[in-house]
């Protein structure tokens, strides 16, 4: 035990926790990386606070500077933190379609918030972002384009992992949400680096469904920090899987993981039921508490018709 200085010094070293229940297959072990234990709740907590140390330290971000981001909630709400403890007023560009728990946090640490329509998603986000940086002489944080991004996750995330499951056989599958690409593409190649024929599965919603911390890759966005030759497939998950596997978590072990989470268990779950043996790694990416305003904590969670409708793309591994 220690006294930590300062709240960034809570950033990383998350749990590492075994879903004995949850496993559909006796050989195979799910192991849950909690990432909603960061200080704002959310795995963005690290790209955020070493993006800005790294522009504070090369210049790039000067003292008192505006930053400003696109975000559809995590990262401007982990940006909005540290941001403010650092000294740097915060402009953050969301697509309307985020939920209002996420507008409450960012205003709550006291980012300005700039709406973009909905139909235009991250995407657009990020060019207005762009724009305003350009225009305003602000600071671009760029999750999407920074090597930073994925370092961080190289260094941090995935040396946790590999630590963590030292005596425990290691890491023979990982899955986590696309998102920026920067957590599939740095923890996948460290992985892989330990063992060649670890498994690297990214999990993204079918095309024109929004799923909080993911974005489909089929919308027409393919982020530059995502490295796809490290993936070894994908699972297309739609909003019903993502919401009762959350729920699922909660009952079965008591981890209130957020609606990403449940997409990357729903995942986990049909790849155990695949392999013969082995460890897989799920990213939960945030916690459940943010998304209390919606009706994820219901039985009948995520049926509405829309869901219930068969669709070809839904809950399948791609490629």
């Amino acid at each position: 035990m220690r006294v930590f200085q300062t709240v960034a010094e809570m950033v990383g070293n998350t749990p590492l926790v075994e879903l004995r229940t949850l496993s559909p297959n006796p050989q195979v072990r799910l192991f849950a990386k909690l990432e909603g234990q960061n200080p704002t709740g959310s795995i963005k907590d690290r790209i955020v606070l070493r993006i800005l140390e790294s522009a504070r330290t090369s210049g790039a971000l000067q003292p008192g500077q505006r930053i400003v981001e696109a975000s559809t909630g995590n990262t401007g709400v982990a940006l909005a933190l540290f941001g403010q403890l650092l000294g740097h007023p915060v402009d953050v560009c969301v697509p309307e379609s985020v939920y209002p728990e996420i507008e409450e946090l960012l205003a709550a640490y006291g980012a300005t918030i700039h709406r973009v329509p909905r139909q235009a998603g991250i995407k657009s986000a990020r060019e207005v972002a762009l724009q305003m940086a350009a225009q305003t002489g602000a600071y671009y944080l760029g999750q999407f384009d920074t090597a930073v991004n994925s370092r961080t996750h190289y260094e941090t995330t995935a040396a946790e992992i590999l630590a963590d499951l030292d005596g425990e056989g290691g890491a023979d599958a990982f899955i986590a949400g696309m998102g920026t690409g920067g957590t599939i593409t740095g923890c996948g190649r460290r992985l892989k680096e330990a063992n060649p024929a670890c498994l690297v599965y990214g999990v993204e919603p079918r095309l024109g469904v929004h799923v909080q911390g993911l974005h489909s890759l089929a919308d027409g966005f393919i982020p530059p920090v995502l490295d796809e030759t490290v993936l070894d497939g994908k699972f297309i998950v739609g909003n019903r899987h993502a919401f009762s596997h959350a729920r699922r978590a909660m009952l079965a072990e008591g981890l209130f993981g957020g609606i990403s989470s449940g997409a990357v268990l729903h995942a986990g779950m049909r790849l155990a039921m695949r392999m013969e043996r082995g460890n897989i790694v799920l990213v939960f990416a945030d916690g459940g508490w943010k998304y209390l305003g919606t009706d994820l904590w219901r039985d009948d969670a995520g049926e509405d018709e829309h869901d219930k409708a068969e669709d070809p793309l839904d809950d399948i591994l791609w490629w």
